[in-house]
């Protein structure tokens, strides 16, 4: 086994190295051995930086939930009317997604087995009710059809957003490549927004 520098090793890579991990062989199915031999160092090295598997799981689930809350504060989710604060927060939802998939992949499959998995589903649970708020409100405003139930929109929209780990890729040359490989690759700038139009002309009132 190759064992990298200690000089050249920080936690920040070992985070990189275990979100990897976990997210090939699932974080029940992985092991301080496995972390140790895919990281090159032992795990006297890494238990020098963390407490234990369960501390980088929860870093790495933190920096996608983080990410996502961070949204809900930017003045394009406070400002305006809701339909507007929502679409935005889709967007933005997608950007953040795209910008952190290791780690937002790995948030969307805990299992709620460690303490730290049932606290990151109650923070993402949090996350969904908050955008299910700005959907009812947009619904009261007149913005959006009164005839879609809100729960459901609600699931359908996370779905879809939420569906983008299992295929988007980043490509090299700044596309991305969908389910078709390279063949099926768009400009990265539009994934965002296709999906906000897909998401929400559906459900807009008429004339809206």
């Amino acid at each position: 086994m190759t064992t990298a520098k200690r000089d050249t090793y920080t936690p920040e890579t070992l985070l990189t190295v275990a979100v990897r991990v976990f997210n090939e062989r699932g974080y029940d199915g992985t092991s301080m051995e496995h972390l140790s031999r895919a990281a090159g160092i032992s795990k006297s090295s890494i238990y020098h930086h963390v407490a234990g598997k369960e501390e980088l799981l929860r870093r790495a689930v933190s920096r996608a939930i983080d990410g996502l809350f961070r949204i809900l504060d930017e003045p394009g989710a406070v400002r305006g009317r809701a339909v507007e604060r929502v679409e935005y927060v889709t967007r933005r939802t997608v950007e953040v997604l795209m910008a952190e998939l290791p780690y937002v992949t790995l948030l969307l499959r805990v299992r709620g087995n460690t303490k730290t998995e049932r606290w990151a589903l109650e923070r993402r649970r949090e996350f969904d009710q908050r955008v299910s708020a700005l959907l009812k409100a947009a619904v009261a405003d007149g913005d959006l059809r009164a005839d879609v139930d809100i729960r459901l929109a609600t699931r359908l929209l996370f779905g879809m957003v939420n569906s983008l780990v299992e295929w988007y890729r980043p490509h090299p040359e700044g596309a991305v490549t969908g389910p078709g490989g390279a063949d099926g690759a768009w400009a990265v700038d539009d994934l965002p927004g296709t999906v906000v139009r897909l998401a929400f002309e559906g459900m807009r009132s008429a004339g809206r």
